[in-house]
């Protein structure tokens, strides 16, 4: 167990979440005379029961954007990019997959991190919601961020939905890591900002793996 975690679990930090979404959404709302039409999407399977809170306290649909890390087959714990269900392929800027040795190095790494991405969406598919992205304000969640690359692959896939804003939401990330994020989406929002970070799982007191059949429950809330 981390000393002096954060958060108990992902679905205290989701409430957090959700509240400091929620009032962001009804500020929004006063300045403008509008209420934004939101959709919460989860990155899976981790941002799933931080996400639902979220979706919950707005009142709004709460769905899934499948995103995995392409990892160096020599080294998985490396990452040099990610990928979605949909395709779309986003390589990490350091060049890392560059030194791969041979170009079949690179595509196996794909190939494989693509291989996962299917899989858990039709693991998850199934309960998500009907939803028109178009013109709506997507708010995108994941349990924490520590390299950014999910989140990013994930925030360019739903911006070809043409969505009026991406909101990218997390508890925590890196500080060093904000200025890159703030890029991919339209506002960041994240609730702790540690200058030393070691991991996600750190943050938290309690971090088990989210499974197939507690992620579909969540998913099937309303």
């Amino acid at each position: 167990m981390p000393q002096n975690p954060l958060f108990a679990d992902r679905t205290q930090a989701g409430e957090k979440l959700a509240q400091a979404i929620y009032d962001i959404v009804t500020q929004q709302t006063i300045d403008s005379g509008v209420k934004p039409r939101t959709i919460v999407y989860a990155l899976p399977r981790g941002g799933i029961p931080v996400a639902f809170p979220v979706a919950r306290l707005l009142g709004c649909p709460l769905t899934v954007e499948v995103a995995k890390k392409i990892s160096h087959p020599e080294n998985p714990e490396l990452a040099v990019g990610a990928v979605t269900a949909s395709g779309v392929v986003l390589w990490e800027e350091q060049g890392f997959y560059r030194k791969m040795k041979t170009l079949q190095l690179k595509e196996v790494a794909l190939k494989s991190a693509t291989e996962q991405a299917h899989f858990l969406q039709v693991q998850l598919q199934s309960a998500c919601p009907p939803v028109d992205p178009k013109g709506a304000t997507l708010i995108l969640i994941d349990d924490g961020i520590a390299t950014g690359m999910t989140m990013a692959v994930a925030a360019t896939s739903l911006r070809k939905l043409n969505p009026a804003e991406i909101w990218l939401c997390s508890p925590v990330a890196p500080l060093k890591l904000l200025p890159w994020l703030h890029q991919w989406g339209d506002r960041l929002i994240v609730l702790a900002t540690p200058k030393n970070f070691l991991s996600v799982s750190h943050f938290y007191s309690e971090f088990p793996q989210v499974e197939t059949r507690e992620a579909l429950k969540m998913m099937n809330y309303e």
